[in-house]
């Protein structure tokens, strides 16, 4: 064929028909994620940004997630509603702020005296607790998935010292989940409210203490500014879940492979959420105390001697609550703890113990 025929058969082609969009573009959803956290918060808000790339990539670009931080589409208490009206595809957060649709789905984030972050894992994926949070959330039109940890949270940032649970009487303290509970059976009066809202209730006397995660987290928000002892261990919270759930609705449509995305996306992070807050909690701690003059104490033991019975009675309250699903889950999730903390005696308890001996290395 002589070149100018060749060119012309192939116009006259390209006229009948219509340029081919790419197929990545034509398939590719466009997912909204709102959030409770303020952009790029070290600890939750960077796990936010991280969830939202992972998605992205792991789908081949085919579902393309745009983080929203707390205020920016919805406040961030209202992501939980947002997600299931169907208002945004999907939210990043903690169950522990959940209370108020159901105590079962506390017991999904953080409970006092409860699991580390590896052992609430654990629980999800191998001691039947995501079948029970995919039947709780599936109540509200969400699919959850666990993506990250921020492992044992401190007790908090107080302007007082604390030398016994009279105390505690009186104190107006932040903090959220069943650790309102407990803290509200010490005397303590709770009151609910983001980082930045702590700061500045902490900062006008309106609180004279509260709890958020820990020092990486805490450093960024400022506490220090107004209150100089921090206390540990966080017995109201030996680790804290972050969460991911998706519009149900949302989530069924999606083929095989992009469901698998998704989980796999949520999954995989969980461990880095949790060893960078790890890691970067032990790197802000003594900045802290070196650069911000932060005192840091211990909880009297009879402190925690007094929060652990309180969690007693808390969960002797869900074990007999109205809802048979929070029943079940509350059983779940006792039986699992029974059974990991009879073994860490051996493990992971017989390991900490043993590397704080006063011994050469």
């Amino acid at each position: 064929m002589k070149r100018r025929h060749f060119l012309k058969a192939s116009a006259g082609a390209a006229a009948a028909a219509p340029l081919a969009t790419p197929a990545l573009a034509q398939g590719t959803r466009q997912w909204k994620m709102v959030t409770s956290w303020p952009k790029n918060l070290p600890g939750p808000g960077v796990a936010a940004q991280m969830l939202a790339d992972r998605i992205t990539a792991l789908s081949g670009g085919r579902i393309e997630v745009k983080l929203y931080a707390a205020g920016e589409l919805v406040p961030g208490p209202g992501v939980f509603d947002a997600v299931s009206e169907g208002t945004a595809e999907l939210y990043h957060a903690v169950p522990a702020y959940w209370g108020s649709k159901s105590k079962g789905i506390l017991l999904f984030g953080s409970q006092p005296f409860g699991l580390r972050g590896d052992e609430q894992y654990g629980w999800m994926v191998h001691g039947g607790g995501q079948d029970l949070y995919d039947e709780m959330y599936g109540r509200f039109n969400l699919k959850p998935f666990l993506c990250g940890n921020s492992g044992p949270q401190w007790a908090g940032w107080f302007r007082e010292e604390i030398e016994s649970v009279e105390d505690l009487k009186g104190m107006r303290f932040r903090t959220t989940g069943l650790a309102s509970e407990v803290s509200s059976k010490l005397g303590m009066a709770v009151q609910a409210m983001g980082g930045r809202d702590m700061f500045q209730a902490l900062q006008s006397g309106a609180l004279d203490a509260g709890e958020f995660i820990g020092p990486w987290s805490d450093s960024a928000l400022g506490f220090y500014q107004v209150c100089k002892y921090y206390y540990w261990p966080g017995v109201n919270e030996p680790s804290s879940a972050e969460e991911c759930a998706i519009n149900a609705d949302v989530y069924a449509e999606l083929p095989e492979d992009l469901q698998m995305a998704v989980r796999v996306a949520c999954s995989s992070l969980y461990s880095d959420v949790w060893t960078e807050y790890t890691t970067n909690h032990a790197r802000a701690l003594p900045k802290l105390v070196e650069e911000h003059g932060v005192q840091v104490r211990q909880l009297p033991e009879d402190v925690m001697v007094a929060m652990g019975n309180a969690a007693g009675e808390v969960m002797a309250e869900m074990r007999e609550d109205s809802d048979e699903l929070v029943r079940r889950i509350t059983e779940s999730f006792m039986a699992y703890r029974g059974s990991v903390s009879d073994y860490m005696v051996y493990a992971d308890n017989g390991q900490m113990n043993a590397r704080a001996l006063d011994y050469k290395y």
